[in-house]
């Protein structure tokens, strides 16, 4: 099933991605169990779909998401934009470390990535979270010598704020910013979105069907596998899911009505907020692969799209984003 790829002008740089690219830090760990041999069948399917863009880190796993698109990646590289990101600290037992922005650790980590990667450039490279104890400056002067190097094309920051990113284009052109946005969470139109804008960055919106809750697929914490980190997030215990029900009951009803799932739905809308956003849903599952990658066909009627903004605008959604 090959769509007309709708693209996605990140930044002015020369960064062009599909409008719906793949997440996949789930085939790696967070949400349940995966198989390896099915996560590679479905990367391939993925690039057969054209759906090439690529999102990754060097904490899921922890380096196991790298390791795991290097092996997609052979004899192909060409064929896939690939986005990674550092700054959150794992180790190999899984421990959580904090955030490191400073300028050689900047340059260890992509040094790695790339190793893991099977790769000698990464075309989109982002500091995953902001460190509150290096300036941005530093840490984007850093990224910027990986780009004069020749080992990373385009800078990212991934949930900055309109301060820090200001702060951060001024020290090299930032050509993506990653953060939430979906029907469920839409903070980021106040403040972020507008500033991104203002600066000519484009956005990368992670988690456009609430990690799953929005497609109607979970109504109570039973739901989920015993391994799942959703079952510590605020949004998906059980007093939670029973009140945020009423969002994703509408949102169902609306997409029964113009024959689409719920997903599509979430996806459509997200498009239509801007030309500059692109977003990478994630799934380990090709028919739900597939049912995204659909999505960039469907042009939401007007009155959908104003009762959509309506709804997800007067709805009081319970649980912090985490």
């Amino acid at each position: 099933m090959m769509t007309t790829i709708k693209t996605v002008q990140l930044g002015n740089q020369g960064l062009t991605v599909p409008a719906v690219g793949l997440g996949c830090m789930g085939m790696s760990e967070f949400y349940g169990d995966s198989d390896e041999k099915k996560n590679l069948a479905l990367l391939d399917q993925a690039l057969e779909l054209g759906c090439n863009f690529w999102d990754t880190s060097d904490m899921y796993g922890p380096y196991t998401n790298e390791t795991l698109l290097g092996k997609a990646l052979q004899q192909r590289r060409s064929k896939v934009i690939l986005a990674s990101k550092f700054g959150v600290v794992r180790n190999d037992k899984q421990e959580w470390l904090g955030v490191n922005g400073r300028p050689e650790y900047v340059k260890a980590s992509c040094e790695a990535s790339l190793k893991r990667l099977n790769t000698d450039v990464i075309d989109l490279y982002y500091q995953h979270r902001i460190d509150p104890d290096v300036p941005i400056e530093e840490t984007v002067g850093a990224m910027a010598n990986l780009v004069k190097e020749g080992k990373v094309k385009y800078l990212g920051l991934s949930e900055a704020s309109p301060q820090t990113l200001q702060r951060a284009h001024n020290e090299h052109p930032i050509s993506a910013l990653q953060t939430e946005y979906s029907l469920w969470s839409k903070d980021v139109e106040a403040q972020i979105l507008p500033t991104a804008r203002q600066l000519g960055i484009g956005f990368v919106a992670y988690s456009p069907l609430g990690r799953g809750f929005l497609t109607g697929a979970i109504k109570q914490s039973a739901d989920l596998p015993a391994n799942d980190w959703r079952l510590e997030n605020p949004r998906f215990q059980d007093s939670a899911l029973q009140h945020n029900q009423v969002l994703a009951e509408t949102i169902n009803i609306q997409a029964q009505k113009l024959g689409i799932t719920p997903a599509q739905l979430c996806l459509a809308w997200l498009m239509a907020q801007g030309d500059d956003i692109a977003m990478i849903p994630g799934t380990r599952h090709a028919s739900y692969l597939k049912q995204n990658w659909a999505a960039q066909t469907i042009k939401l009627p007007e009155n959908d799209l104003q009762q959509l903004n309506q709804l997800s605008t007067d709805f009081a959604v319970e649980g912090a984003r985490y």
